[in-house]
């Protein structure tokens, strides 16, 4: 097995060991799942944006098209790609057409203005981005980084569907930068690559307080995050018949695979792709799509609340409402389970773990009142003073963490980062929480700038 990508930390080998023993870690890289999926459920909708409807076979079929195209253009096994695209199909596609092809996704947000600062730290040899969205002109952005950075040699632009490309081909800048429009990325498929499902599948944009203000880069490897979107799918009972709105970024972990858009896939369920979480825009799409889970922060399911009378949509459909980003307030989610009908769920979910969230069959003192337990059976959890001493129950510490979905480091970490990780491979979050008397978990608030202890 070839060893991690450059400047990304492994897990022991025992615990290696342990997490294959388990059946957490099946082998299969997220690319190769998809193959999988594709067989399994072929004719199935697999994602949905506007008019256009992509089945499983058809996802598939784009990805193997796109991963030989991206290998045309010299790309090559571990390389690093920034992907910066709004919830569309080709979002989907180019992550996984990039794994397909050994090439790593750095995934960020439409919103986030440090691309130039992902580009350094990752070397990143190219960049997947809208030509220009909501005003910003992303290619020229990816020009100047180009001009900035010698390794930054490709830029893919997406254009939405019947707009013009202003790069009806392959054009060179001065700097020797290549553009193509995404769409031409197309090429005959070529034999697998040997699959290696420990290696980084993609890097995420990590919470950067307290660190020098660089971007924070969180690997996540096809093992672990094939488990975290599996395991959250079998936790909410998804299946085929269910419909995932994906209203938050789709390169949020939050979206992505709890459950989100991958665990939906593994069970075969819809993806439907939408704008933002705009009421106006999204109410009508739940009732067209007989959406049944969705993804929320607290103030964007309180604004459905208040724009559900006025819009007459049907959401009768929806039976789980996932909220993350701020806790939840007891009166907020009963209003949501009777306003929406649907049970609501908490889920705190930060980019490199752990994934800790309430179960639909819990109680309702406990979805109302508090974030829930961990996803895995082989989380470990620690709730510690500024001493580093275990706190009791009901007193409120700084949630430390490791596990089978949970990195032992951060992407080539900067000053003060390393120290995120105890000796023992314990991330400190710099969450405070405490633990119930039944087990579960209260977020209270953050520790600090600085690492517990």
């Amino acid at each position: 097995m070839a060893s991690m990508l450059e400047g990304c930390t492994p897990w022991p080998q025992a615990f290696v060991d342990r997490y294959w023993a388990a059946g957490h870690w099946g082998g299969s890289t997220l690319d190769n799942l998809l193959r999988g999926w594709a067989l399994q459920y072929g004719p199935r909708t697999a994602l949905v944006h506007g008019g256009t409807r992509l089945t499983y076979a058809n996802l598939n079929r784009r990805v193997d098209r796109m991963a030989a195209g991206f290998r045309l253009r010299g790309l090559r096994p571990g390389m690093r790609v920034v992907v910066q695209l709004p919830n569309v199909p080709e979002f989907v596609v180019s992550t996984f057409a990039l794994m397909r092809a050994g090439v790593v996704p750095v995934l960020c947000p439409v919103p986030y203005s440090g691309v130039p600062e992902l580009v350094r730290v990752t070397q990143a040899v190219g960049y997947v981005g809208p030509a220009e969205y909501k005003g910003f002109d992303h290619t020229a952005m990816a020009a100047d980084t180009a001009a900035r950075w010698p390794f930054l040699r490709r830029v893919f632009t997406y254009e939405p569907p019947g707009t013009e490309s202003p790069y009806g081909g392959l054009t060179t800048d001065p700097s020797n930068c290549q553009y193509a429009p995404l769409g031409s990325i197309d090429a005959a498929p070529e034999p697998a690559l040997p699959p290696d499902a420990g290696q980084v599948a993609f890097l995420l944009v990590g919470d950067a307080d307290g660190t020098d203000g660089g971007p924070v880069l969180v690997p996540r490897t096809h093992n672990d995050f094939a488990y975290q979107a599996r395991a959250a799918a079998e936790l909410v009972s998804l299946t085929e018949e269910d419909v995932y709105l994906a209203a938050l970024p789709a390169a949020s972990v939050f979206t992505l695979g709890c459950p989100g858009i991958v665990g939906t896939l593994t069970a075969g369920g819809t993806v439907v792709l939408a704008g933002g979480t705009d009421p106006a825009a999204c109410l009508p799409l739940v009732e067209r799509e007989r959406v049944t889970v969705t993804s929320l922060p607290p103030e964007a399911a309180a604004a459905w609340l208040d724009a559900l009378p006025a819009a007459r949509a049907d959401v009768s459909s929806l039976r789980l409402v996932q909220t993350g980003g701020t806790p939840l307030s007891r009166a907020a989610a009963e209003r949501l389970a009777c306003g929406l009908g649907a049970r609501p769920q908490q889920v705190f979910a930060p980019a490199e773990g752990p994934v800790v969230l309430t179960r639909p069959a819990d109680p309702d003192a406990t979805v109302y009142g508090t974030q829930g337990r961990p996803l895995s059976p082989d989380d470990e959890i620690r709730l510690v003073g500024a001493d580093g001493r275990t706190v009791p129950d009901g007193e409120p510490g700084e949630l430390l963490a490791r596990g089978p979905y949970t990195p032992r480091g951060r992407y080539r970490p900067a000053g003060d980062e390393a120290r995120r990780f105890t000796p023992d491979g314990f991330l400190r979050t710099g969450v405070l929480a405490r633990r119930t008397a039944d087990g579960d978990l209260v977020v209270t608030g953050r520790a600090g700038d600085s690492p517990a202890g």
